[in-house]
């Protein structure tokens, strides 16, 4: 195939062909894009000058270019996976990494920043520049540019061995969670269960060879994946199933030959290891140097959440006690782990009396959309306009937008691709970049690129003549992601390195999507979508009502359980010595009697299937949920004290917002944005008062 015919090597699109791209396109493509920015960057290392001209714009150039085109497949792979592609992907994905560790350790190039750095027009540049030079500094320091021979040598085999390891982890937690199956034949066993959940276990029988189960008559197989695992945990009122199931559920790949423990010892050696390499003391100052927090701030603010939780939490558990007392329960004397996610159930039941599924009619996806525009309208000033045809696509179901700001000319664009396709796109919801706003990328005589997102969720599709019909939580997800994309779109920063989402350190990224679903709570803009897909009926009041009093059901026990896995993880990788007497268990059980109202068992071994910080993102950074949490909290809490009623107030304080947090995207430091929409540095106060955990001033 001649490389002209390859879209993934088409020089210039104004949206990226994805209606075009096959799975024979990608080894070609990749090979060949690649060699050409293998050729860019030595032509860039060769005649490189500590300039803005001479090394970030073309710096720019190199890494967009792999970030575009890399990001068509990737994006592919999530929404339109198949056998071709998966296994093109996985033959390209080892090259690439090359690259990026090559581009990464690029001496001239660090050399080139530390040059800018150090001259002497460095107090002339503006901030959005110097965090580039500063960023790229220190992440070049981070990938190990400054380590010579033997120190680098050695750095580049903990980085390939840690790859191993936590690959092995994950594989370990799959293959336990597998490996467990329970077969159930007599019905008595099963009572409580709900239908959904006979229909899992009576598939799942199938598919292990018992062909005539029904959700009817069984028989049924319980396995520990999450949607068999937790509706057993909710309804099953056989408590000597709920033991057996919760107690294979914790000890997962803690035994045997998947036993992960070992994998956790060598993982944390490595990781200190890599940090003294890098100059640091422990892995967690690593984890920082590129987040908003530090290690002494994540203590204090875990201290003092977990302070405001813990008598809350002891009140959730008597509040449990009596309940399951008054059900006329005979372990209502002695609830235990196993009892108390049926009990939390039924209490819930009990007191709201609020069905999910039959809230559903009220969320038309279409109803939802409008609303969802019509409130960043009025806040951020922008209008939502479809653009359907405008730009390829890689499924009918996607929809196509343009952002106009209030002179009516496109800021940006954004795909939404709405409904789930379990044979090709994986689960979940979620945000991407397809193009950075950028100066140097501008084209068509526009001063700059205009940003372009994705939204992905995975709905229920329309039926028949019926619309998509969503459930509250599904209304919460959508707004959540298209908080992403406004930072992603209303960008007013030119800088392609720090426009936008890019540049914004980890632990602030979640600021705007978690903002975002503060208005689902909100009365006028929730009554403004409920509506009846038939009858056109408002929500009724009172149910409103209750979807606010549930809010926060168990708010205390809930924010304690997060505490507990980010301080366990910050424990082990600060001040735990991998290599001493003490075990990983001992930190566990140490960190859980100040975080657990109800001990765990001593057999309790969570810690081998976290694979949030041992085969994910979050190690050192698991606090990045409640520190972002804590931000878009008292965000929210400005539009409450301006009046959540007081219209003119309301759109005075959105677009303030949308001047600072929404527009400066990596420009400054989060820290800085943040106390110039809110006047004052972040309060874990409006946080603790949205989930009812401080005393409400009368």
């Amino acid at each position: 195939m001649a490389a002209s015919d390859n879209p993934l090597l088409v020089a210039d699109f104004d949206f990226p062909p994805f209606d075009r791209v096959e799975p024979s396109h990608v080894r070609p493509g990749i090979h060949e894009l690649l060699t050409r920015l293998e050729g860019e960057l030595e032509e860039l290392e060769k005649g490189i000058e500590p300039t803005w001209a001479k090394l970030v714009e073309p710096l720019e150039r190199i890494t967009d270019r792999l970030e575009v085109i890399w990001g068509m497949v990737d994006h592919l792979k999530s929404v339109k996976d198949s056998a071709d592609l998966r296994a093109a992907v996985e033959e390209v994905q080892p090259v690439k990494v090359s690259f990026q560790l090559r581009l990464g350790q690029s001496k001239p190039i660090y050399e080139a920043f530390k040059a800018i750095r150090n001259s002497s027009n460095w107090d002339s540049l503006s901030d959005a520049r110097k965090r580039i030079v500063e960023a790229q500094i220190k992440e070049a320091v981070l990938s190990g540019v400054a380590l010579e021979d033997e120190q680098r040598k050695k750095f580049n085999q903990i980085e390939q061995e840690l790859e191993k390891l936590t690959q092995k982890f994950s594989e370990n937690v799959l293959d336990a969670t597998k490996k467990f199956e329970k077969l159930i034949t007599d019905k008595k066993e099963i009572e409580g269960l709900p239908a959904t959940a006979l229909g899992l276990a009576a598939q799942t029988a199938v598919s292990k060879g018992h062909e005539n189960a029904t959700a009817e008559n069984g028989p049924w197989v319980i396995t520990l994946d999450a949607p068999s695992y937790i509706p057993v945990m909710q309804h099953a009122r056989n408590r000597e199933l709920r033991e057996e199931v919760y107690r294979a559920y914790l000890t997962r790949a803690s035994s045997s030959e998947l036993d992960n423990t070992n994998i956790i010892c060598q993982i944390l050696k490595l990781r200190l290891e890599k940090a003294k390499l890098l100059g640091y003391k422990n892995y967690a100052e690593v984890s920082m140097a590129q987040k908003m927090a530090t290690v002494e701030r994540v203590e204090e603010l875990l201290e003092k959440l977990r302070a405001a939780s813990w008598d809350h939490a002891v009140k959730d558990m008597e509040d449990l006690k009596v309940f399951a007392k008054d059900s006329g329960s005979p372990e209502a004397n002695d609830l235990t782990h196993w009892d108390l996610t049926f009990w939390s159930e039924r209490l819930r039941e009990s007191k709201y009396d609020i069905n999910e599924e039959e809230l559903r009619p009220y969320f038309a996806l279409p109803k939802v959309m409008d609303g969802l525009f019509t409130l960043a309208h009025k806040l951020f000033g922008v209008t939502v306009e479809p653009a359907d045809g405008l730009a390829p696509i890689w499924h009918s179901d996607v929809k196509f937008y343009c952002v106009k700001d209030s002179s009516s000319s496109p800021v940006a664009y954004f795909y939404f691709d709405p409904y789930s396709r379990p044979s090709e796109k994986r689960g979940g919801a979620w945000m991407n970049v397809v193009f950075s706003r950028s100066r140097v990328l501008a084209r068509n005589g526009l001063a700059a690129r205009l940003p372009v997102a994705h939204i992905v969720c995975n709905q229920t599709p329309p039926v028949g003549e019926k619309p998509s019909l969503m459930t509250f939580r599904e209304v919460e997800t959508v707004f959540h992601e298209f908080g992403h994309a406004l930072q992603h779109m209303l960008t007013k920063q030119d800088e392609g390195f720090v426009a936008g989402i890019r540049g914004v350190e980890w632990d602030a990224v979640e600021l705007p999507s978690q903002f975002m679903e503060n208005w689902c709570y909100h009365k006028n803009t929730l009554l403004s979508i409920a509506k009846h897909y038939e009858t056109g009926e408002t929500l009724p009041e009172e149910i409103y009502a209750k979807l606010v009093a549930a809010k926060n059901f168990r708010a205390g026990t809930l924010s304690l359980r997060q505490i507990r896995f980010a301080s366990v993880d910050m424990e082990l990788h600060t001040s735990y010595d991998p290599n001493g007497s003490v075990s990983i268990y001992d930190v566990d059980q140490r960190v859980a009697e100040r975080t657990q109202v109800l001990a765990p068992l001593p057999e309790d071994r969570f810690l081998c299937s976290f694979s949030h910080i041992f085969a994910g993102g979050y190690a050192a950074g698991y606090y990045s949920y409640k520190w972002a949490e804590v931000l878009s909290a008292d965000a929210f809490s400005a539009f409450e004290d301006a009046g959540l009623d007081d219209e003119k107030a309301i759109e005075e304080t959105g677009r303030r917002f949308r001047d600072t947090v929404l527009a400066l995207g990596g420009g400054k430091s989060p820290l800085e944005v943040f106390v110039s929409f809110r006047g004052r540095e972040p309060s874990p106060e409006p946080l603790l008062r949205q989930n009812g955990l401080l005393p409400v001033a009368a």
